[in-house]
């Protein structure tokens, strides 16, 4: 199995941020995660507001989330496990998640974002 690209902190670009959370559905799952305060597998984040996403929609979501340097995806056997950077990205761009999730009236009040 390839391994996953992750970013470095110093490597982040608002403008891979602003487009992974261009999308509604990406912005709800990366809320999840990041409100999860804890790992969150994609088998759990496949159902939004009762909308199951379908696996390959889901996987790319992740992609992008992943590759922006939004989260941080670790294999566990089978499962993937999904981690959220808010802290890292919070000290690289102030209050750019904060402001991007207010924006789509969810909570701010997640693990790294003020």
């Amino acid at each position: 199995m390839r391994p996953l690209f992750h970013p470095a902190i110093e490597d982040l670009k608002p403008e891979a941020i602003l487009y992974a959370l261009s999308d509604p559905e990406r912005v709800a799952i990366f809320a999840q995660i990041a409100g999860a305060g804890s790992s969150g597998t994609c088998s759990a984040l496949s159902n939004l507001g009762g909308r199951v996403i379908p696996k390959s929609s889901l996987s790319q979501h992740m992609k992008v989330l992943r590759e922006a340097g939004l989260i941080r995806g670790e294999r566990h056997g089978i499962e993937m496990r999904n981690h959220s950077r808010c802290a890292e990205v919070e000290e690289r761009f102030p209050g750019l998640v904060a402001a991007i999730l207010r924006a789509y009236g969810r909570p701010t009040d997640v693990a790294g974002v003020d």
